[in-house]
């Protein structure tokens, strides 16, 4: 079978790139990989293994000028799908936009989050925080906009794959309904682990994008109050390891400044998988920052590795972390991190045994049968009759499949 997967930007080792290269390692189907903006020289190697078919480039800002031509021409673009049996739109937000173009054949979503600006009351919170009262007001009648278009883009998809019941929460509380079912389907670690790590060495790990949603300043304050609370460990220390994007470099700079020039504290840019693994093998325990995260493959692999995690009590590590049993729920302050950090370095016994439930726990989720499932609906909706068409009116702010798209005013 032949299925077409669009994603409007693959230019990251984020955890997007991530699942589209596993599912589609995994698939027993043919799959092409459309996409609006394509960058192999900073995204994973192994896309270099994939067809991917660029279409006309969007921009990767986030300015609400970048982000509304962007959803513009995502909106207006028609893919060339005529020959395949099906299209899954693995989407944060924007990717929802490409079904009104392109309905001549089943479609199918990979939910990793609702637009988060629209549907994330937490996360629209802290957008607004940090804009001007021009700023908070465009962006509100943007999201009530976009709100409006999504629920009938969301009308045209045969199934969602939600990554978490955390999107899932989203979509539901956002009116976000498919015209078929649902369900709930994890993803499994981004990096495996070929056996646990057996050195604890007196290093806290945080991994990941370095991005302001990670939150990675409470990591640092975290460790900085854990300092104080157990002088006698000065032998611990803090690794911040991830990527860095353009638009991200501020905040990057900012959390240097934060961090003082502590010796302590170590960044590592834009390490390998391999630089990760080892990271992960070796560090004492794993701090998971990230604010109402949608997942967390992170906490996934610092288990897989046989590490405890720290992870704030909220959002995707709800579904893979058990309180006391392959590390600690937490609330996002630094004090209640810094906390759970010295019960662990206090007790080599107890981060030991949390790592091995952790191993446990990682199997559980698992890539090969996140892909296998996505195959059996992908081939159960594609040979399944279409449902009626929706009338143009109620479904679609460009026109049918069919029709030019309107000019831009």
């Amino acid at each position: 079978m032949k299925v077409a997967l669009y994603y409007p930007w693959i230019y990251l080792t984020s955890g997007a790139e991530r699942l589209i290269l596993e599912l589609t390692a995994r698939s027993r189907h043919e799959w092409t990989l459309f996409t609006s903006h394509y960058d192999p020289e900073h995204t994973f190697p192994g896309f270099r293994e994939r067809r991917i078919v660029e279409l006309p480039r969007v921009s990767v800002g986030r300015r609400l000028g970048a982000v509304l031509l962007a959803g513009w021409r995502i909106l207006t673009q028609r893919l060339p799908t005529d020959t395949y049996d099906a299209l899954l739109v693995v989407c944060e937000g924007l990717g929802d936009l490409a079904v009104f173009r392109n309905g001549g054949r089943p479609v199918l979503c990979c939910c990793l989050t609702p637009l988060r600006m629209a549907f994330d009351p937490g996360y629209q919170a802290r957008v607004l925080e940090r804009s001007g009262l021009a700023g908070r007001l465009a962006l509100r009648v943007a999201a009530v906009f976009f709100r409006w278009i999504d629920r009938r883009a969301w009308r045209r998809y045969r199934h969602v794959f939600f990554i978490s019941r955390e999107a899932e929460r989203r979509a539901v509380g956002g009116g976000l309904r498919p015209s078929g079912g649902t369900e709930i389907l994890h993803p499994g670690a981004g990096i495996a682990a070929a056996r646990p790590g057996e050195a604890f060495e007196p290093f806290f790990l945080v991994a990941g994008r370095i991005m302001w949603t990670k939150n990675v300043e409470l990591g640092i304050r975290a460790f900085q109050r854990f300092r104080a609370l157990r002088p006698a460990l000065d032998r611990f220390r803090l690794v911040i390891a991830g990527i860095v994007d353009d638009k991200s470099r501020p905040y990057l700079t900012r959390l240097r400044a934060l961090a003082e020039d502590d010796p302590r504290i170590e960044f590592r840019l834009f390490p390998t998988d391999a630089a990760l693994a080892e990271l992960y093998a070796t560090c004492y325990g794993v701090l998971f920052t990230p604010f109402n995260e949608d997942w967390g493959m992170v906490p996934l692999e610092a288990m897989a590795f046989g590490k405890p995690v720290v992870a704030v009590n909220c959002g995707g590590p709800l579904e893979s972390i058990q309180d006391g049993i392959q590390g600690f729920l937490a609330p996002a302050e630094p004090e209640a991190f810094a906390e759970r950090m010295a019960r662990l370095a206090d007790d080599p016994a107890e981060a030991a045994r949390m790592g091995r439930a952790g191993v446990e726990r990682a199997r559980a989720f698992s890539w090969e049968i996140f892909a296998a499932r996505i195959d059996h609906v992908v081939e159960t909706v594609a040979a399944a009759p279409a449902p009626a068409a929706r009338g143009r009116d109620e479904d679609s702010p460009v026109g049918g499949p069919g029709r030019a798209p309107a000019a831009p005013r």
